[in-house]
């Protein structure tokens, strides 16, 4: 539909591993070169996408100095869900004035592998409240631990929680528990805190473009959150080969016919514009 805004939820964006700015040892990035915002910006231009929301990757450690230089070179582009240190309780002390630093909307933080215990083992518990009172949206990855969250919307109804991936990873995915996965989701729909990423599609399903065997969760999620709380996104560089950008834009614009063009204005952009307050 003309003028509809098109904003991609996720997005990583990383530069080299050098001496002066190393990466988190042993890890290995999604692509063997780095994706810089000079790679990106040229994909979004062709594939119509306006805007981006930038999850700095896991790689990197915690920093974000490389999402705000983008941030800071193209601001009507790019926005950032910054990572934050876990483990140290006194990184409350930054949430009051999180949004203060340049392009930053809220938080992402990843409960996978030897970090999957740090979201029941009382690790990650300072940050629910201290999120929710400086009403910083929290983007959340797990591994299989998505039903955890009941408890944390429950206690912290101010505090936007959104799912990533529809609850999925590479992991459950490999396992074949991806129903089980969009099923845990689809059991925090009751929650009006928290919304969900229909993201990184591609990635997950087992078929070429337009990945028809995603179309039944992708449809459990967006009936059971509505138009308003379903975010598309495509953490491109997850499934690069998989697809052209264009392509995973029209995935959703062409091929999912329950939706129709009202649902779309929100679900390609609208809705995340309204859940993150990116004006």
């Amino acid at each position: 539909m003309a003028g509809r805004m098109i904003v991609d939820a996720q997005v990583h964006l990383w530069k080299a591993s050098t001496p002066e700015r190393p990466w988190v040892p042993g890890m290995v990035p999604q692509l063997p070169e780095p994706f810089g915002y000079d790679k990106l910006l040229p994909l979004m231009d062709e594939a119509g996408v306006d805007r981006v929301v930038i999850v700095p990757p896991s790689w990197e450690g915690d920093r974000v100095d490389y999402a705000q230089e983008a941030v800071g070179k193209y601001p009507d582009r790019f926005a950032i869900m910054g990572r934050i240190p876990l483990k140290d309780p006194r990184s409350a002390d930054l949430l009051p004035r999180w949004k203060e630093r340049k392009g930053m909307l809220g938080i992402r933080v990843t409960f996978l592998g030897a970090h999957a215990p740090l979201l029941t083992d009382g690790t990650a518990d300072w940050l629910w409240p201290a999120a929710e009172q400086a009403r910083l949206p929290v983007m959340f990855l797990t591994g299989g631990q998505t039903r955890e969250f009941a408890r944390i919307a429950e206690r912290h109804p101010a505090l936007p929680l959104i799912i990533d991936h529809m609850g999925v990873n590479v992991g459950v995915a490999k396992a074949g528990k991806i129903p089980d996965a969009i099923e845990a989701s689809v059991v925090l729909a009751k929650y009006p805190n928290v919304s969900v990423k229909l993201s990184a599609a591609p990635a997950y399903s087992s078929q070429p473009y337009p990945f028809g065997d995603m179309t039944v969760h992708i449809r459990r999620l967006f009936d059971a959150f509505g138009p308003q709380r379903c975010y598309w996104g495509t953490d491109m560089t997850n499934s690069f080969a998989k697809a052209s950008y264009r392509e995973r834009v029209t995935h959703f614009t062409e091929h999912l016919d329950f939706l129709s063009e009202a649902d779309k204005d929100w679900v390609m952009g609208r809705a995340i514009l309204a859940r993150l307050g990116w004006a």
